[in-house]
């Protein structure tokens, strides 16, 4: 059900499950994601039509980051669609995984807006 992304092949598990999860997952949930962000920018009265494309990056990767709320819904919508085995990887790698879906959440999101 997922789309499939062409890579490369990878001696590194975490890029490899980069490659196979979590970007599929994002692309798959791009519109989701990207509606999410809108509405809680709507939520918290910020307009990124008034902030430079250059300060937007930084914006978005702030919230992403830094808003607890934020972040939990938006890696719960990642995570929610992990496989019993791609949760297993994931707990056993947590600190490594959520540096990559961050980092993917904001190319994603900056992107979009």
């Amino acid at each position: 059900m997922r789309p499939e992304i062409p890579t490369l092949p990878t001696d590194s598990s975490e890029e490899h499950f980069q490659n196979t999860a979590l970007r599929p997952i994002l692309k798959q949930q791009h519109e989701l994601l990207t509606a999410v962000l809108q509405h809680y920018l709507v939520k918290r009265k910020v307009n990124p039509g008034q902030v430079s494309a250059a300060r937007r990056f930084e914006k978005i990767k702030e919230l992403v980051t830094r808003d607890n709320r934020l972040r939990g819904l938006l890696f719960g919508m990642v995570v929610g669609h992990f496989t019993s085995e791609e949760l297993s990887y994931y707990l056993d790698h947590e600190g490594e995984i959520n540096r990559r879906i961050t980092n993917l959440l904001v190319e994603r999101l900056r992107s979009a807006l």
